[in-house]
């Protein structure tokens, strides 16, 4: 069974006991989180079912294992001859999840 739910404006294929990395949620580390806003959901027996936008009844539960910060990308701007040069760094910070269960309607 897996399903595809909307987190941070960004979509992502979820399967019962995988970590997927989110972008960064308020909850603590070892707390619950509950996903209800879910595109997709597709069964064993192969039936799929396509929400618009949401799947209705659908959740998808899991535990926040891990916050952090990504590694550092660098963003750097260059203009030739004119002494211009502008370096910046970023750290995304995110939340892992792992995926207990996915409840179908």
């Amino acid at each position: 069974m897996y399903a595809v739910i909307v987190s941070g404006g960004k979509q992502y294929p979820v399967s019962p006991g995988e970590v997927v990395r989110l972008e960064k949620l308020p909850e603590a580390e070892g707390s619950a989180v509950e996903f209800d806003r879910v595109a997709l959901v597709a069964n064993d027996a192969g039936e799929v079912t396509v929400g618009t936008p949401w799947v209705e009844g659908a959740r998808v539960k899991g535990e926040v294992t891990a916050q952090g910060r990504d590694k550092k990308v660098m963003i750097i701007k260059f203009h030739r001859r004119q002494n211009y040069r502008r370096r910046q760094g970023h750290r995304q910070a995110y939340t892992d999840v792992r995926i207990s269960e996915i409840l179908g309607k």
